[in-house]
């Protein structure tokens, strides 16, 4: 695979290549935090953690990184805001903003609004650039989730770590070793046709 940027579409993200209206914006929007909440029902109990292992995250920072900043933004609100009304889309069937897992949600939201607008800067056109917004985003996750799981289960800050962390870092590269695959191929595949 190339790690050339492809200048003649810099600027867009793979939703801006849609006609454009705001009938699609919406769909995306919505289809984006429906992709979330599927994607999160993909748990796998992670032992000694109440934190499973979904496809979630993976769902949010392809959902940023292919409707940009605005648009991503918005379709993880939604999911968050849907969660928090009680609609059971978050891991395991889960709902509230009690969970001690929330602080990941709030992390999606704005992990997913960082990898689109670093993607309207070209960064999902190459395996190494996507390599590097892929981390940034789970960083940012990381970065919500972790101190949130300390607080809402009285963890201390290293337990909190070892438990929603440490156990999450495996997937997490084959997570971005997927997308490394995926935006630049999608990609490749549009500049063909």
């Amino acid at each position: 695979m190339s790690t050339a940027v492809v200048p003649a579409r810099t600027g867009q993200v793979l939703a801006d290549l849609l006609p454009a209206s705001r009938v699609r914006d919406a769909a995306l929007v919505l289809g984006g935090a429906a992709l979330t909440g599927l994607a999160a029902q993909i748990a796998v109990p992670v032992p000694g953690s109440p934190v499973p292992v979904t496809g979630q995250t993976f769902a949010a920072l392809l959902v940023g990184t292919a409707l940009g900043a605005g648009r991503g933004f918005l379709s993880l609100a939604l999911y968050a805001l849907a969660g928090v009304a009680g609609v059971p889309w978050f891991a395991d069937g889960g709902s509230g903003a009690g969970l001690p897992s929330f602080g990941y949600v709030l992390g999606l939201v704005l992990a997913a609004t960082v990898v689109g607008a670093l993607a309207r800067r070209g960064a999902d056109r190459s395996v190494w650039r996507t390599a590097g917004t892929m981390v940034l985003g789970e960083a940012v996750v990381y970065a919500l989730g972790v101190p949130y799981l300390a607080l809402a289960t009285g963890m201390s800050a290293s337990a909190a770590i070892a438990a929603g962390l440490t156990p999450f870092l495996v997937g997490d590269a084959l997570k971005a070793a997927l997308a490394m695959g995926l935006l630049p191929t999608a990609w490749k595949f549009v500049d063909k046709r």
